[in-house]
């Protein structure tokens, strides 16, 4: 996910419900996912044009991989609210997402793994063909620029 000051989309959801002080059920799964700030993206995009590189595939995307409980960690604290990040029992969720599967609810199998699966790509080559060691900007503080935005 790219995100930067004036993000829109799931990011402002997300951001949303923990402003509100609503809990975050899925705080029992690991979920690890692949951030890239548009400082980063800018960055890349500048040094492709300047500099020639091998062509290929390449993955954009910050250093660190966070995971969304960690996420949820620096919105509570961007926000000066309290984490509150709730780990439900998996097996509980999943009893639940069967039923809504079932039950045709917006919370079913398919969502529930969409939600918890992890999303974790290797920035590894891109850097290399840059000649670098790492990005400009790390994940989180990237991200804490992104949430600060929000409350303007």
């Amino acid at each position: 996910m790219i995100h930067g000051p004036g993000n829109k989309g799931n990011l402002n959801l997300l951001y949303n419900v923990i402003k509100k002080g609503i809990p975050y059920p899925l705080g029992a799964f690991e979920i690890k996912r692949s951030f890239t700030s548009i400082d980063n993206l800018n960055f890349v995009i500048t040094q492709l044009v300047e500099k020639e590189i091998p062509s290929g595939t390449y993955n954009v995307a910050d250093d660190e991989h966070v995971s969304t409980n960690e996420f949820i960690a620096i919105m509570a604290d961007v926000l000066g609210r309290p984490n509150r990040t709730c780990k439900l029992n998996k097996s509980f969720l999943h009893f639940c997402a069967r039923i809504g599967t079932l039950l045709h609810l917006p919370l079913n199998t398919m969502r529930l793994q969409k939600l918890t699966e992890s999303y974790v790509v290797s920035n590894n080559k891109l850097k290399q063909a840059l000649g670098i060691t790492q990005m400009p900007v790390s994940a989180r503080e990237g991200l804490r620029k992104t949430l600060g935005s929000f409350g303007k």
